[in-house]
């Protein structure tokens, strides 16, 4: 994607910005990180556990809410995109009240006002579509902001390091709220997190809009799917997401059937991985400033094979040998994280002086293909291993070697097909 610019250090843009106002700006990553790890992972067993919800029923109301969160994102991303253009000071307060909602609608969650019968049923739509519909609406207006920042190459890579980077930070702490300390605990978190990060972000480094780079029509149709280097991009950070989220989705199988690790080693895990993830983005960043963007993401997804590779050679016992894949991994996770929002940043710039204004329009695309990777790579994974004979606790060689497949070389094989595409596209000059 960039391959048709001058060197990245040679690229005018705001590339002044210093760490205190990058940090100012990213803080909301690290406050939206805790309503993402809560609401995708333990609140299905909370309602299960505590209210006696039965999965099914549970199951249809959390995939339902999550399709239309991720139909509505393109539309919720233009009409973003008008209002950060209109005026950015009302798109801040349009943003506050989003928090707002957010936070409502999170604490909602997890003390309904009905806790029995239709009244949960109810209760359990409503706010969890709020804190879809909101979490969605902040997401796609913060990564706006940051691609209006613009600046060269090295400039984009590091506003998105430090929003990706403060995400995984607020990962770990939302973990441990979530597992060692009660729920209310991570309640008050995002509550105090949340302003926080709104005054940041309106403290922080703000956008200059040209009069000569005017919002497009409002009749404009889908100009982000229009855009061949923005489809081209959205295709390779589809295939790269599916094969990054199929490990994500079949990690506690793995570790618990294969490896057939002792409990406790599961955080370790965990932590490992994010920790690498958010101290590795450093390291992406020094990349970036020598290689530019598209090597180093492609390096990015070959160290991912190599690891998933090497995962492919473990058995049980191995613990500490699976500690190594997820500390290598989670350096991978930085370049998958950081990188290609910073490609796009740059896609936005080119569209802009070509045919106006779209930053909203093309997150709200990009939010949509983020949440459809996840939903993909479950319905992917999970339906070939029962096919092909797995169960969670199956122990017999042909069930693990399935499993083996689908967490190791499956990924392995649509990274290097995400790899070719990245390069194929970069040789034809569409990115």
């Amino acid at each position: 994607m960039e391959a048709t610019l001058p060197h990245p250090d040679s690229q005018s843009g705001s590339a002044g910005l210093g760490s205190a106002a990058t940090l100012r700006y990213g803080f909301m990553g690290f406050a939206l990180a805790f309503v993402a790890l809560p609401l995708y992972v333990l609140l299905p067993h909370y309602y299960a556990a505590h209210f006696g919800l039965p999965l099914a029923t549970l199951g249809v109301l959390l995939l339902g809410g999550r399709l239309l969160d991720a139909l509505l994102d393109p539309l919720m991303g233009r009409g973003i995109n008008r209002l950060l253009h209109h005026a950015p000071a009302q798109a801040l307060s349009w943003a506050a009240g989003a928090a707002l909602a957010l936070a409502a609608g999170f604490a909602g969650l997890w003390f309904p006002l009905w806790t029995q019968g239709d009244g949960l049923l109810l209760n359990l739509s409503i706010t969890l579509l709020l804190t879809y519909l909101a979490f969605s609406a902040l997401t796609i207006a913060h990564q706006s902001w940051g691609a209006l920042l613009g600046g060269n190459e090295v400039q984009r890579a590091r506003i998105v390091v430090w929003r990706e980077g403060l995400g995984l930070a607020g990962v770990l702490v939302a973990s441990v709220a979530g597992t060692l300390w009660d729920i209310r605990v991570s309640v008050g978190l995002l509550w105090l997190a949340l302003p926080l990060a709104w005054w940041g972000w309106r403290s922080g480094p703000q956008p200059a809009l040209a009069p000569a780079q005017p919002l497009a029509p409002a009749d404009a149709g889908p100009r982000p799917m229009a855009d061949p280097a923005f489809r081209a991009l959205l295709a390779v950070f589809m295939l790269n997401g599916i094969a990054s989220a199929l490990p994500a989705t079949l990690m506690l199988f793995f570790v618990q059937d294969l490896l057939q690790a002792q409990g406790n080693m599961q955080p370790l895990f965990l932590g490992t991985y994010f920790v690498c993830g958010a101290l590795g983005m450093g390291i992406w960043l020094a990349l970036v400033a020598r290689w530019g963007l598209l090597r180093s993401w492609l390096t990015g997804m070959l160290l991912a094979c190599a690891v998933f590779s090497f995962a492919a050679t473990l058995g049980p016992g191995d613990a500490w040998g699976y500690a190594a894949v997820c500390a290598a991994s989670g350096l991978a996770l930085g370049s998958d994280l950081a990188l290609p929002g910073a490609m796009l940043a740059g896609i936005t710039q080119r569209a802009r002086q070509r045919c106006g204004a779209q930053e909203g329009a093309y997150f709200g695309w990009w939010s949509c293909a983020t949440k459809l990777n996840l939903a993909l790579a479950a319905g992917l994974a999970l339906p070939a291993l029962a096919a092909l004979g797995y169960a969670p606790g199956a122990q017999d060689p042909q069930a693990l070697q399935a499993l083996t497949w689908a967490y190791c070389l499956l990924p392995c094989g649509l990274k290097l097909a995400a790899a070719g595409l990245l390069f194929f596209f970069h040789s034809r000059k569409t990115l």
